[in-house]
């Protein structure tokens, strides 16, 4: 089997939100790079994968609230149709109705997000395979506890940057909600934190934070569990070598995945973060996010549950590819 170096796996895996320890494979340690540098390494690459492909993330949180039943429910206003049906109907008309500079509105806390989700993972993972879960006496990591330290790790990582989501929600809402004839709710980042604070408290930053952990490990185990098992099949089964090809399909397959497994959950999370609120910052549409869930389907139907779902597989497919192949290109022989 192929060997990966540490320091290597960890970049690749903080980069695209996964954590893709290599299963059943034995592990190189190198402790040329402390962890610091695996910190600031992985934050970098985060912030450009987020840069590159953010407009397909904006896009996605547009499609979460088409058609939102939560509105009709409670008698709240909305648009008096539904102006974008598809992902590249919805971007186009973003660039037409606000700019083409709209498609990054909300960039900056998204920049925010991956630098503290990535250390909160990086320093819970580690943690978790060398105290709690360990290695086998060869060196290797096995499926399970790959799944359960990128599951546990993945959802501490996003409990801790969840604040900064929720900013990034409502900042990604302010195109459409000038659209529809509403006063701005947010000016930037900074404004977003001090009103969300003030109005409720430091709590009122974790809104939403239930799905958003539930998401978070549900694509780690899926991206995992995926990746690993299609690599291996792939290389067992077939002519395909150790290289970009083989790779870049497996990330496909794992983006696929985690897509499937993580959208509804990502919905809910969007709608909850995206509600409006009272004075004292309690949600006027949910009470929680099974009473959110509950309320898509009676009103939308089960693939509401999916809405946004092509730009998130989309995204997860474009941050690995390339990634993946400058990463794992030069594989030790076997």
């Amino acid at each position: 089997m192929t060997h990966y170096v540490e320091n290597t796996h960890l970049l690749f895996c903080d980069f695209y939100n996964r954590q893709l320890v290599p299963a059943m494979d034995p592990v190189q340690e190198n402790s040329q790079y402390p962890l610091v540098s695996k910190f600031i390494l992985s934050a970098f690459a985060a912030t450009v994968a987020e840069l590159v492909t953010f407009p397909l993330d904006l896009t996605k949180t547009r499609l979460q609230v088409q058609g939102e039943a939560g509105l009709r429910e409670h008698g709240k206003p909305g648009p008096a149709r539904t102006v974008y049906r598809g992902m590249l109907s919805t971007a186009v008309g973003i660039v037409r109705e606000e700019g083409p500079l709209k498609l990054w509105q909300g960039a900056t806390p998204a920049v925010y997000r991956h630098i503290v989700y990535s250390g909160g993972r990086m320093v819970a993972y580690e943690q978790l395979r060398e105290s709690v879960l360990g290695k086998s006496e060869d060196g290797s990591f096995s499926v399970w506890k790959a799944a359960v330290g990128g599951m546990v790790s993945g959802a501490f990582g996003q409990f801790l940057a969840s604040p900064t989501d929720l900013v990034k929600v409502q900042m990604q809402m302010e195109g459409r909600r000038r659209l529809e004839g509403k006063p701005p709710r947010v000016r930037g980042a900074y404004h977003a934190f001090i009103k969300i604070v003030s109005e409720g408290g430091i709590r009122g930053l974790w809104a939403g934070w239930v799905p958003n952990v539930q998401r978070a490990a549900l694509v780690n185990l899926g991206d995992l569990a995926t990746y690993d098992s299609v690599k291996h099949l792939l290389l067992r089964h077939t002519s395909l070598e150790d290289n970009c090809l083989c790779h870049g399909l497996a990330s496909t397959c794992s983006g696929l995945v985690a897509a499937t497994m993580g959208t509804p959950a990502d919905v809910v999370k969007t709608r909850i973060m995206n509600q409006p609120r009272d004075s004292s910052g309690r949600g006027l549409l949910y009470k929680s996010s099974v009473d959110c869930l509950v309320q898509a389907v009676k009103g939308e139907g089960f693939l509401s549950l999916y809405k946004g779902f092509l730009p998130t597989w989309l995204r997860m497919c474009c941050s690995s590819v390339p990634w993946t192949s400058g990463l794992h290109g030069s594989p030790t022989k076997h």
